[in-house]
């Protein structure tokens, strides 16, 4: 259990908000554990693994997917567990466990083995880190909540920039198998103590005001009126009444697109750009530069996150992503590959960040961990479909233009469809007579 009389002594020591203890330890993990089961990080190991060991890339897909698939069941009880005891313990054991299993993957040599490894890797990122991370910063912050939001998808794009680059150097100087083992060892340096010790669920737990703000002109309820939710007039949904709600409904399919967009051109751009003939090294840098423009997506869509209404901000990142995924089919050479990864990262770096924000904002900090776990399953499900829709489409047809199509297609009707998801109300109490 928790010493919550240290982490209450180390809070009321420090000389600001323990909140921002929370958000840098998130950071930790978006540089440990976050980035290892990403498929912009198995991205890089698609093209030596399947040369190597003779298996096909749709194969190779198709654990993504079950991994996604295992996460869908857990996720509700997850969500559950997050509202009674917080994300310490889950994010703690996920990074001891992802650390062990990549380790696991750097001797793999047979199917069976790989699935054994990386299925319940995929599931703890799917699941697990999803759910508990975002949900721990919103839960801390409410005024300054795109804002720490946007400082997290900061680290997360960093670490999914350095960490495959990192990966392919060890591909290149040693082997992939070396490079499981050092990502897995990383994990356990960085992502395991801290979770255990320092995170807690919510600042009322600790006797704290959540997110304490001083007025200033950037609060002025005068320039936003959504600048202004505070803990006392946030609306908190239960799960029974936000599914009554419209907009659950097409924040869960926004988000099932979105995501397949996004897992399946990231899982597969690096062996994508080989295909059309980039050096494998040129191609790895168009996943660093996936990543990398998630960094200044995050500063550019936390910047208007309380600016100007969400579902506006969501159908812009869609459109982002759509015109990015059109890109990619047309770029072969080293510039314009590039140029097309940094717009489908700019597009995805806003729907990641958005729709943490949205469900935070719409449906409040009580029900959250149970509201996220149950949507999850729209979330984890379109992060299935798009790599094993990749892959098999490679394996058919020998290239990735269809299915790249298909994204395109698919968020930009989402993008028009979340514009209908306005904000709910709580449902009006019956008036007596």
């Amino acid at each position: 259990m928790k010493n919550t009389s240290l982490i209450n002594r180390v809070a009321s020591s420090l000389p600001f908000y323990y909140g921002w203890v929370i958000a840098g330890n998130s950071i930790a993990i978006s540089l440990s554990t976050r980035t290892i089961m990403a498929v912009a990080m198995l991205s890089v190991f698609v093209e030596p693994m399947t040369r190597e060991l003779g298996w096909s890339r749709g194969m190779l897909s198709t654990a993504v997917s079950l991994g996604g698939l295992c996460a869908v069941v857990t996720s509700p009880i997850l969500g559950r567990w997050l509202d009674r005891y917080g994300s310490g313990a889950i994010i703690g054991i996920s990074s001891l466990l992802t650390g062990l299993l990549a380790i696991g993957l750097g001797f793999v040599s047979n199917p069976v083995a790989f699935y054994l490894f990386y299925v319940p890797g995929r599931m703890i990122f799917s699941g697990p880190l999803e759910l508990g991370l975002p949900t721990a910063l919103s839960n801390w912050f409410i005024q300054r909540r795109a804002k720490v939001l946007a400082i997290d998808s900061i680290a997360k794009g960093a670490g999914l920039a350095m960490m495959p680059f990192i990966a392919q150097l060890f591909i290149v100087g040693w082997n992939w198998r070396t490079a499981w083992i050092f990502l897995g060892i990383w994990t356990l340096v960085l992502g395991v103590i801290p979770s255990l010790i320092l995170v807690s669920r919510k600042p009322e737990d600790m006797g704290l005001e959540v997110d304490p703000v001083k007025p200033s002109a950037d609060n002025d309820s005068s320039k936003n009126n959504t600048s202004m939710l505070t803990a006392s007039n946030e609306v908190n949904l239960t799960v029974h009444q936000a599914i009554r709600t419209r907009s659950f409904w097409i924040l869960a399919i926004f988000s099932g697109l979105g995501l397949m967009a996004q897992a399946g051109i990231s899982l597969h751009q690096v062996a994508h750009y080989i295909n059309l003939g980039l050096p494998s090294t040129s191609a790895a840098l168009t996943a660093s530069t996936f990543a990398i423009a998630q960094i200044p997506a995050s500063l550019f869509w936390g910047a208007l996150g309380r600016r100007t209404a969400v579902r506006y901000l969501l159908a812009g990142s869609a459109f982002i992503l759509a015109l990015g995924s059109i890109a990619s089919i047309v770029s072969t050479t080293i510039p314009t590959s590039i140029l097309a990864s940094f717009t489908v990262g700019f597009g995805v770096g806003g729907i990641h960040l958005l729709i943490r924000l949205v469900w935070a904002d719409y449906y409040g900090r009580e029900h959250l961990g149970s509201i996220r776990g149950l949507t999850m399953a729209a979330q984890i499900g379109g992060q299935a479909i798009g790599p094993v829709l990749s892959g098999f489409m490679f394996d058919y047809s020998g290239s990735y233009s269809w299915p790249f199509v298909i994204y395109a297609v698919s968020v930009l009707l989402a993008g028009i469809g979340v514009l209908f998801a306005t904000p709910p109300q709580l449902p009006e109490e019956p008036t007596s007579t």
